[in-house]
């Protein structure tokens, strides 16, 4: 999670609770520090913490018995790991794109890779568009050497190879009603500038100055099939109470899941889950918050009564 995320969300917690801090979790320490306080609900912006071992944060919170937001470990490390994600989601009987890995030590040559080009190259482990740009669409073997080897020293990480989706793209915002229990599955069409070769990418540069457009599904049969497989694949991943699913169509226009963030950018006006919330039945930032924060209470391994005192009750 962003600092603008942070931010936004501490201004409008601050609104409705009268005692409402902010924690940066820079090692173990800092962690520590944070269950000694004994908070009521922990609004996670992080997944884990390298001490140097991984520690989730969500896993550290379930053994102090202190509720957070969102989903728990195991889904976390599915949503990092994409091959990961994508197995669980084939094993579940749901569509994603045909796919492997090139380690980043690996040098791949023509025989390992089994798959049609077009094929397209991003990170295993990165969110928000890093290491997505025009070059991560192969239309041959050596442009998928080039661009692995890119990663590989960029970010020191392995390549995740798919199949190319062609088709339009849409993005899911998934929250768990609070009265219901039912979730709501809200997705928006979301249409990036077209690069050089006439792809449309949601890379890192179009993701940070907000440059795509992001339009309400209005056709009914696609809107319906969209939700659900961002449903499905929400629920085999083990997730809880929001998050987000990322989509794509192929060239017979069947959606397939391309990836999960399940902290997904929480500012009004920016990224694809608020504005998937405002544009399906009018869910507007404030609330969309307060819903989180509640889920978040709620879903905690206790029950607490609050010593964030609500200042105001919507």
């Amino acid at each position: 999670m962003s600092q603008a995320s942070a931010d936004a969300i501490f201004e409008v917690l601050s609104r409705h609770y009268v005692n409402v801090g902010m924690t940066i979790i820079n090692d173990l320490a800092d962690l520590e520090a944070l269950v000694a306080a004994g908070p009521d609900l922990v609004f996670l912006g992080m997944q884990f913490i390298s001490t140097p071992q991984r520690v989730w944060l969500s896993d550290y919170f379930d053994e102090y018995d202190i509720a957070y937001t969102g989903s728990p470990q195991t889904a976390h490390e599915l949503e990092r790991n994409k091959p990961l994600a994508k197995q669980r989601v084939l094993d579940a009987g749901l569509k994603t794109a045909a796919y492997c890995v090139i380690n980043q030590d690996q040098l791949a040559t023509q025989s390992d890779i089994q798959l049609a080009f077009p094929l397209f190259i991003k990170p295993t482990n990165k969110g928000g568009g890093l290491g997505v740009s025009s070059d991560s669409v192969a239309r041959n073997f050596t442009q998928l050497q080039s661009k692995a080897q890119s990663i590989s020293t960029t970010f020191r990480t392995d390549s995740l190879i798919e199949e190319y989706l062609p088709g339009r793209e849409f993005s899911v915002a998934i929250l768990k009603d609070e009265s219901s229990g039912y979730y709501l599955s809200m997705p928006i069409e979301l249409i990036a500038p077209s690069d050089a070769n006439g792809d449309r990418l949601l890379s890192g540069p179009v993701k940070a100055s907000n440059a795509e457009q992001a339009l309400p599904v209005t056709d009914r049969i696609m809107k319906s099939a969209v939700a659900d497989l961002a449903l499905a694949v929400f629920h085999a991943l083990g997730a809880r109470d929001y998050g987000r699913i990322d989509i794509r169509l192929d060239t017979a226009g069947t959606p397939h899941f391309l990836e999960a963030n399940l902290i997904p950018s929480l500012i009004d006006g920016y990224g694809s889950f608020p504005k998937a919330c405002a544009l399906n039945g009018g869910l507007q930032y404030e609330q969309m918050i307060l819903s989180i924060t509640n889920l978040g209470l709620s879903s905690g391994l206790r029950e607490v009564e609050a010593t964030l005192e609500p200042a105001l009750r919507t």
